[in-house]
C-alpha cells in the first residue's frame, strides 16, 4: 500500500482523523490546493511606522521569502474597518504544504511574526471540499 503524503498526514494531524489512501488514490485537495486564512491584528510596533518603512519591510524581509517559496502565493485583505480583534486577513495559497510550513517556519523567525503582527489564528481549508466529497457542482458557482 503507498505510504499517505505529507499533506494528509498534516491535516489529519490538525483535525484528528487519519485516513489511508489506496495505492494510486488522490486526495482533491492535492489537485485544487490548500487555501491557509491567516488572521492577524497589527502591533504598535507596526503602526509607528510610516508606510514607506512598511512597505520596505515587506519587500526587505517578507518578499524575498516567498521568492523562496515559489509554491505559495501570499494576498492581505484589510479588516480594521469592520472589526477590532482582526485588523488583516492573509490568504496563502499552495499545492505544497512542505512549502508552506517551511515559509511558516522563517516568518516565524522574522519581525513579521509578533513584532509587527499578532497572529490570532490559522484557518486551513479547501475550496469547495464538500461539493467534491458528493460529486456535486458547489454552490455559489454558476448553476444551470
Amino acid at each position: 500500500m503507498k505510504r499517505p503524503t505529507i499533506a494528509l498526514l498534516t491535516l489529519s494531524l490538525m483535525f484528528g482523523s487519519v485516513n489511508v489512501l489506496a495505492e494510486g488514490e488522490r486526495l482533491a485537495s492535492e489537485d485544487k490546493g490548500f487555501s491557509i486564512f491567516m488572521l492577524v491584528k497589527t502591533t504598535d510596533a507596526w503602526l509607528n511606522l510610516k508606510p514607506r518603512a512598511r512597505f520596505a519591510f515587506l519587500d526587505r524581509e517578507v518578499q524575498p521569502l516567498l521568492g523562496e517559496h515559489p509554491a505559495v502565493s501570499m494576498k492581505f485583505w484589510d479588516t480594521e474597518h469592520f472589526s477590532a480583534r482582526i485588523t488583516d486577513v492573509i490568504l496563502l495559497e499552495t499545492q505544497d504544504l512542505g512549502q508552506y510550513r517551511s515559509l511558516i517556519e522563517k516568518l516565524r523567525e522574522s519581525k513579521f511574526w509578533g513584532h509587527y503582527f499578532e497572529i490570532i489564528d490559522i484557518l486551513p481549508g479547501i475550496e469547495n471540499a464538500y461539493a467534491d466529497a458528493y460529486d456535486a457542482e458547489p454552490y455559489g458557482q454558476d448553476r444551470d
